[in-house]
């Protein structure tokens, strides 16, 4: 049962650490109407702690990020590409379907779900289901594929081999 808990609380530590880089890179490094930096901590989040733990940090860096002043996008834009990407690397261990999936997870669904919520609470005046999506997909893909490098230049050295080992 220590181990359990251990692991456990090992995790939590990590994603709490990843949603705090998250949050520091979105608010000192803007573009805007794009955040990559949470997209390259998402593909992070995914490999390194699942996409339970991932949907986590991603949740609590969207809320941060809401209580600075952004909209619900922090949070709609975040969380569905740690779980995707964390399913992913659950099920076969394939990096690039990590950023696959952190890409169709916030490009497409991250996006479509943004929509309503926007109209809804913001009042957005946009007739199109699918506005979000080019704004959302290629900040996910800039944002994935430097978390896809890093987490090779992870891979390539035995660093995610030793991060996964110490956390599992």
């Amino acid at each position: 049962m220590k181990t359990q808990k251990k692991l456990s609380t090992k995790k939590m530590l990590v994603t709490a650490l990843l949603a705090a880089l998250a949050y520091v890179l979105n608010s000192f490094v803007y573009f805007p109407a794009m955040a990559p930096f949470q997209h390259f901590v998402d593909v992070l989040a995914a490999v390194l702690v699942g996409p339970w733990y991932g949907l986590a940090s991603a949740l609590i860096c969207g809320i941060l990020r809401m209580m600075s002043g952004r909209t619900i996008q922090a949070v709609t834009g975040a969380i569905f590409g740690p779980i995707l990407g964390g399913l992913i690397y659950r099920k076969t261990h394939n990096l690039y379907l990590v950023f696959l999936g952190e890409v169709i997870g916030t490009g497409i669904l991250g996006a479509l779900t943004s929509y309503p919520l926007m109209k809804i609470f913001y009042g957005l005046d946009v007739h199109k289901w699918y506005y979000f999506v080019p704004y959302y997909t290629p900040a996910a893909i800039v944002g994935a594929g430097m978390g896809l490098a890093v987490t090779l230049i992870f891979q390539k050295t035995g660093l995610l081999k030793r991060m996964h080992a110490s956390l599992d």
